[in-house]
């Protein structure tokens, strides 16, 4: 049976193969992710954020030049490009006239499509009244909830609540002026009006955001996030993978995000602002003050902060906003005639002592304490062709982190980027993160060389190695080590069909049978994947493989296809894959579309089938519905999962239904 199933599979792939449409910005950041990316916690986030921005496309006529660097994938040099071009020939009147800017290629110019939009009434030029806003703003409601069909030990013995899993989300905006909101959040498991949820939701995040009042580039008051120069010091904005982190490490310029997301662990609360003093010069000053989750050691110190946010157990339950941190801090920014510098400094305490378990040596630097500060110089130069960027920080343990880049345009299709780290054992910051190899900007040192070239209209190409040692032990590596990450990939367009091949082979590291040794564990990752967009029919055809050899050698492969059928009100989704994989570390993973604001990238590993159906109905142009049903077939065990979170059957099928009202 297990080799019928397999074999249709394998039909359906060469009968259809075909794939998604490239106008499409999950399609492109697909293609974009690594295995270690897509298992990264901000991505979900990360994905929240670009998901609303593409509902809500701002316009590229009105938009600011702070506004425009908020967009995922380009760089300061493209942004300028559009402000020439419009400075030159006046508003554009479709996106399709971004073709007459050399810098941005065809994929760029399909990614910010699904970002930007030509408004045929323009906003105001100023920040509009308080009548125009109650008049003109807009308000979105939508609901979502997971059913699932099955069911875990843990709802029979030790979670708190039921198994269903379930959110809301209510926006009110008025163009890039204003956007305020509130986020209710159920996870399941979690206790509903019960426990120490007396209050309904397990999550509320609430918040407002401004831009653009006076010389007030940015308020937000609430749930916010913060970017200063290139993230020694502070950022807990959008961060992404190695390829997506380098069109934006030169935006050194402070960024405020409202926090609109359902994650737990990734914000500040209280309010944060950006002020212009004088024409390129501008301040930016945050407070923030909120509860967090703590593994708490028997004297009462911290020993992990936590940023899962789940509270479904007694004990998770117990970890539940135990501790308490206060962050202040402020940058001064000033840009002139494509030179910038800036200065910033952050002040964070804890109401109980930060205590990590060094038994394990990779922990013996990790941050201890109940204060902490960091302050940080950031500073560069922009030209046509040239990009000069870089920052140095120090903190309370007296340690240095600093990088810097240069990009350079060798040609009008092809960049050339480089990226040098220095990342001090010793150095630390709560909310650090930056371009690095392991996810911590700390015990690093390192060289990224890489480059971006489009010889052929059709053709773009891009490629890095980036070598990292680690004088200190890193986890899986009790002494200092170093890994090597190389990279090529490729995107050919002809006509409808668009092909992305990608190869990466990483080396790294890791402790050996006997103590003190180190061996290499090398992994190779492939993909090919081809897009068809063919109007109202669109597929995708994708092969991944991978290969691992540490202690072992195991290998992994999924084949998966995609079909989506559009029409005026309705849009229909099917996605199918056959994975076999030989252990956790040959896995696979494919993009599957969801629910709007859910990630959507599963991982799997083993030997098994995955499909679901995805429906959507605009009903009106108020009103939509969608649900999707997914199953996973597993054909090498009886159960899945362990502990509390165990299934006792070898298939899980889920059942997500959301609802979304404009009004």
């Amino acid at each position: 049976m297990h080799r019928f199933v397999a074999l249709a599979i394998l039909l359906i792939y060469v009968v259809a193969a075909f794939p998604q449409a490239t106008g499409d910005w999950e399609t492109i950041f697909t293609h974009m992710v690594g295995i270690d990316e897509a298992e990264d916690a901000d991505w979900a986030d990360n994905y929240e954020t670009l998901s609303y921005m593409a509902e809500h496309p701002m316009d590229i006529n009105t938009a600011t030049t702070d506004d425009l660097l908020r967009l995922p994938l380009i760089t300061p040099e493209q942004v300028e490009d559009i402000d020439a071009y419009r400075y030159r020939y006046g508003p554009l009147r479709s996106i399709s006239e971004l073709a007459m800017i050399e810098s941005i290629d065809a994929q760029l110019r399909s990614l910010l499509s699904c970002f930007l939009t030509v408004n045929q009434s323009p906003e105001e030029k100023h920040f509009p009244s308080l009548g125009n806003i109650l008049k003109y703003g807009r308000h979105e409601l939508l609901a979502t909830g997971q059913v699932p069909f099955y069911k875990r030990h843990g709802y029979e013995n030790g979670y708190l609540g039921y198994q269903y899993r379930h959110w809301l989300r209510y926006t009110f905006s008025r163009g890039e002026w204003l956007k305020a909101g509130v986020v209710a959040s159920q996870d399941a498991g979690e206790p509903f009006f019960a426990n120490k949820n007396n209050a309904g939701y397990d999550y509320y995040s609430a918040y407002l955001l401004l831009r653009h009042l006076g010389p007030v580039k940015a308020l937000a008051v609430g749930r916010y996030r913060v970017k200063l120069g290139m993230g020694l010091v502070m950022n807990n904005s959008l961060s992404f993978g190695k390829l997506m982190m380098l069109s934006s490490l030169n935006r050194q310029r402070p960024t405020i995000n409202a926090h609109a997301s359902r994650s737990e662990g990734n914000y500040l609360q209280g309010a944060a602002t950006t002020i212009t003093l004088l024409k390129g010069l501008d301040i930016t000053a945050f407070a923030s003050y909120r509860n967090r989750d703590a593994t708490l050691n028997d004297d009462g110190t911290i020993a992990t902060l936590l940023t899962t946010g789940y509270h479904r157990t007694v004990s998770e339950m117990e970890r539940k906003n135990n501790t308490h941190q206060t962050a202040v801090g402020a940058n001064v920014n000033y840009l002139t005639n494509g030179f910038h510098v800036g200065l910033s400094a952050v002040h964070t305490s804890l109401s109980r002592e930060l205590n990590p378990d060094t038994r394990q040596i990779y922990r013996a630097i990790y941050p201890s304490g109940d204060r902490f500060w960091n302050a940080s110089v950031d500073y560069g130069y922009a030209s046509r062709r040239l990009t000069i960027g870089g920052e140095t920080a120090t903190g309370g343990s007296g340690g240095v982190a600093t990088i810097n880049t240069i990009s350079y345009e060798a040609a009008p299709s092809l960049r050339l980027t480089a990226i040098q780290r220095f990342y001090s054992r010793r150095y630390y910051s709560l909310f650090s993160r930056s371009f690095s190899d392991g996810s911590r900007v700390q015990n690093e040192s390192g060289i990224y060389v890489g480059a971006t070239w489009q010889p052929l209209v059709w053709l773009s190409l891009m490629a890095y190695t980036d070598y990292a040692y680690h004088p200190w032990a890193i986890y899986q590596a009790d002494r200092e080590s170093t890994s090597w990450d190389n990279l090529f990939a490729a995107t050919i367009k002809k006509g409808k069909i668009t092909t992305h091949l990608r190869y990466r082979y990483r080396s790294r590291q890791r402790n050996g049978d006997n103590e003190g040794q180190l061996i290499w564990k090398r992994e190779q990752r492939g993909r090919l994947q081809v897009d068809y967009d063919g109007g109202a029919f669109s597929t995708r055809s994708q092969i991944d493989i991978a290969a691992c050899s540490y202690k072992e050698n195991s290998f992994g492969w999924i084949i998966s296809q995609g079909l989506t059928y559009t029409c005026r009100y309705l849009r229909a989704a099917i996605t199918a894959g056959y994975f076999h994989t030989d252990d956790y570390d040959s896995r696979v993973y494919t993009y599957e579309r969801g629910m709007l604001y859910e990630f959507g990238f599963p991982v799997y590993y083993g030997h098994g089938l995955r499909y679901a159906v995805t429906l959507r109905g605009d009903i009106t142009s108020r009103l939509m519905l969608q649900a999707k049903l997914g199953v996973t077939d597993y054909f090498d065990r009886d159960h899945i999962s362990s502990g509390l979170a165990q299934i006792d059957r070898s298939s899980k099928t889920d059942l997500w239904v959301q609802v979304r009202w404009k009004f």
